[in-house]
């Protein structure tokens, strides 16, 4: 499984997105909505008496199922017309198959290859074991951190091409949710190199903050959302 560790396959779109000036899921009436309102680094944090792997394989794969129902709620408005290569921001995604072949798929392609690649690798005892006493491989922290660099490319692609469908099915809440509590994970254990997740700083900013209490009184106006409006090109 060595082609599994290469490095990030991500290139600059190389034109500006004609949404680039406004991001719908930057608007304050889409952030404030999350299905929980308590601190997620308490969520993340290794208990002190569980295994680092242990808690790594329970959360990935956690995070696997999650992310892959969320897709599932768009995957109808998610077509090979309607999303030709697999983009987020400035960034297009390319496959590369187990011979390093380049590929640029379809995003409902390229969701395809991610998610059959992330079942099996979960699914085998070798790489994921739950039988008592079995050890976990030697390869088993870089196999997650490839996971989360695929499943992070799922969520920024939902929320950069599919935003607006899931706030028309009512799902944002749980969109942002699984998002900031992804990100706070994979923070945490360092397990997403910062450059691949600065596409969507902007929403981290806002979404991994602690959800603000509700209003008592009027008071001085919040800062304008658009100060989180930034793209940054890679």
């Amino acid at each position: 499984v060595d082609w599994l560790f290469g490095k990030s396959k991500t290139k600059p779109n190389g034109k500006k997105p004609p949404a680039e000036e406004k991001k719908q899921y930057l608007e304050a009436e889409f952030t404030k909505v999350r299905v929980v309102d308590f601190d997620l680094k308490e969520l993340v944090v290794l208990p002190r008496e569980i295994d680092l792997n242990e808690w790594l394989a329970s959360n990935t794969t956690t995070f696997f199922n999650l992310i892959n129902l969320q897709y599932s709620t768009i995957s109808e408005f998610c077509t090979g017309d309607t999303c030709q290569a697999m983009t987020a921001c400035n960034t297009i995604y390319y496959w590369y198959d187990e011979r390093g072949k380049k590929t640029k798929c379809t995003a409902p392609q390229y969701v395809d290859f991610v998610m059959s690649l992330v079942q099996k690798l979960v699914t085998d005892e070798d790489i994921f074991p739950t039988k008592y006493g079995k050890e976990f491989p030697n390869s088993f922290e870089s196999l997650v951190k490839k996971i989360c660099r695929y499943l992070f490319h799922v969520l920024a692609h939902l929320y950069w091409a599919h935003f607006k469908e899931t706030v028309a099915l009512d799902l944002q809440g749980h969109l942002n949710t699984l998002y900031a509590h992804f990100i706070v994970f994979v923070r945490e254990f360092n397990l997403v190199d910062p450059k691949e997740t600065c596409i969507m700083d902007d929403l981290s900013e806002i979404l991994c903050a602690p959800a603000p209490p509700a209003p008592a009184a009027p008071s001085s106006p919040a800062p304008s959302p658009s100060s989180h409006n930034h793209v940054t090109e890679r």
